[in-house]
């Protein structure tokens, strides 16, 4: 007995100094800069949200944030990379919903598992899309467009930014809800599918709102909804999927920045303090509500939960569409 109660106290003071050392670890947390990894070209939208929230988060911990463009394979290599490092805060991913809730169930096997080899920190921002019909397709309404995709004898062409994109996914899902019959067309990004689409070679397409609003404005395109489960703030006028017609619709782009698994609690949590005051900055929220964004912010676990969640959503999508990238 005298052994166990020795031993049970060695195990007291050890787990104790741990915590101790913990503990201090997340009050010095951070003494260097952090590398934040994007896993896209720099000059895209996704750098341009790691370089902004990455500034302001450095200015509040008191170190450089350093982005770091690790692209490539629809954001594996970047996503690999972070999985792999130490799990000391000081590597940080910018996940994106293709990364962490899409890839899965697409490539027969990831070099890394997103429910598994990450931390979530927080939810930062969502970005939806919109819609978008050509000038001379007939439907000027979702519920015509869904009606005209019903009665076609053959299946109309829609665009995407490319396969297992989210604008196809987006487009596979409301085949899957309405029955339209309808042929994808997928292109190498979203530019080129818009180009095509204006030209009347195909007829509509899932857009992120960002790349196809200026093209509405311009009287290129018909918006016809966006695919968010409520209106936008910024364009009340254009209804959503959901309440034309196709109940429970929704597609979103979304972003989150994660650690790699076992990174302290203490200093998660720290950073998650800190993106949430990014997120909350006048000026930031500006600067991306003009660039797409919508703002998300909250705790580590509700980037947890939509990661779960999109998961399951989009396995099924993809699974009964066939839709394989290896």
């Amino acid at each position: 007995m005298k052994r166990i109660a020795l031993q049970s106290a060695r195990i007291l003071l050890v787990s104790a100094a741990l915590a101790g050392a913990l503990g201090a670890q997340a009050a010095s947390y951070p003494d260097k800069p952090i590398k934040l990894v994007v896993p896209y070209p720099a000059g895209g939208s996704t750098d341009v949200l790691a370089r902004t929230l990455g500034q302001k988060v450095a200015d509040s911990l008191g170190q450089p944030v350093i982005v770091e463009n690790r692209a490539g394979a629809s954001g594996n290599i970047g996503a690999a990379y972070v999985a792999k490092s130490d799990p000391d805060g000081y590597t940080l991913f910018l996940g994106t919903s293709t990364a962490l809730s899409v890839n899965q169930s697409l490539y027969a096997q990831l070099p890394y598992d997103a429910q598994k080899d990450f931390s979530p920190i927080v939810l930062a921002t969502m970005l939806p899309s919109l819609v978008v019909v050509n000038r001379s397709a007939p439907a000027r309404t979702m519920p015509e467009l869904t009606a005209m995709l019903k009665a076609s004898a053959t299946p109309v062409n829609y665009a995407s930014a490319g396969a297992g994109t989210p604008s196809h996914l987006g487009g596979e899902l409301y085949k899957r809800m309405t029955g339209a019959k309808a042929a994808h067309i997928p292109y190498k990004g979203g530019a080129p599918a818009l180009q095509d689409l204006v030209g009347g070679q195909t007829t509509y397409m899932f857009a992120i709102l960002p790349e196809a609003m200026p093209l509405v404005r311009g009287g290129q395109l018909r918006a016809l909804a966006v695919t968010t489960a409520q209106r936008l703030a910024n364009y009340p006028d254009i209804p959503t999927v959901a309440e034309s017609g196709v109940p429970g619709y929704e597609l979103l782009g979304w972003y989150g920045f994660l650690a790699p698994a076992g990174t302290p609690a203490d200093i998660v949590l720290k950073l998650n303090q800190a993106f949430n005051r990014a997120l909350q900055d006048a000026d930031t929220k500006k600067k991306l509500s003009d660039m797409g964004f919508e703002i998300a912010g909250g705790p580590p676990q509700k980037l947890a939960d939509m990661m779960r969640s999109e998961s399951a959503k989009w396995k099924a999508v993809i699974d009964e569409a066939g839709i394989k990238l290896d």
